[in-house]
């Protein structure tokens, strides 16, 4: 078989922290390294916003061959709180197969211990949120936008590795991806879309940090301040590298990847 022809290859922000994981990989892909054309140019991972189907899939195919996973798991994101395990139940059952995709129910979490598996997160201005315990070797990897975080969407995710893996919240590592930063994150209408208790991380008026509110409801669950880490990117002003919704409105959608290796058995 004659080997694709892969010229460019996808650019990923990475995190110091989860990096230190043996059999860990991980990424928050650019959007760079893909073919679709504008306005989705080029690494758009997203089939549902217009871009050419054959184009996603191959851009599909080089994150994943960047990975080096045997397979892929997304969902349709819906800016809520539903978390599903992927494991081989799962995965026949309640999975449909979209190559190199396995599409699950509609979701806004992907919490795997299986190897080989690289759990999906689409986003462009929302938070990935990658979630590792490297203890009992699970890994969540989370969509959390300002309604996620208002459902609480990351603590009701460390609630489910504690209570189904046993996990300690303080052995758990967390990245915080490229998104929108406080900069750039204005709510005009905050006093009805957004709880009193975020009030307080306005950085001006209407602006508002939510790098600083997934930390806060990340320490509240339990996990260490120096396990955190916050890559400080924002979307709106880097979309030159990261795709916007808020900045750009027609955009693609960037690829958050978080997998646990095969170990060889030789």
């Amino acid at each position: 078989m004659k080997p694709r022809n892969i010229l460019k290859h996808p650019t990923r922000h990475s995190f110091q922290n989860i990096s230190k994981v043996p059999h860990l990989v991980h990424g928050v892909f650019t959007r760079h390294g893909g073919v679709s054309q504008q306005p989705y140019a080029t690494l758009n991972v997203a089939w549902n916003n217009g871009d050419a189907p054959e184009a996603v899939q191959e851009n599909l195919l080089r994150v994943q061959g960047a990975m080096g996973v045997d397979l892929m798991v997304a969902s349709y994101q819906t800016h809520g709180d539903t978390i599903h395990v992927v494991d081989e139940d799962f995965l026949a059952r309640a999975a449909t197969i979209r190559h190199p995709i396995f599409f699950a129910p509609p979701g806004d979490a992907l919490v795997t211990a299986l190897r080989g598996v690289g759990l999906l997160i689409k986003i462009a201005d929302c938070q990935a949120i990658f979630l590792v315990d490297p203890v009992r070797e699970v890994i969540a990897n989370v969509h959390c936008g300002w309604r996620g975080s208002v459902k609480g969407v990351p603590m009701k995710v460390i609630a489910l590795l504690r209570d189904r893996f046993d996990s300690r919240p303080e052995d758990i590592l967390a990245g915080i991806s490229p998104s929108l930063g406080p900069c750039c994150a204005e709510f005009r209408n905050y006093a009805g879309e957004l709880p009193a208790s975020f009030w307080s991380f306005q950085t001006k008026r209407s602006y508002f940090d939510f790098w600083a509110i997934t930390r806060w409801q990340l320490i509240r669950s339990g996990l260490r301040p120096e396990h955190i880490e916050v890559a400080n990117r924002c979307t709106v002003c880097e979309s030159s590298d990261f795709f916007s919704y808020r900045g750009e409105k027609t955009t693609g959608r960037n690829a958050a990847v978080l997998a646990w290796h095969k170990i060889s058995e030789e």
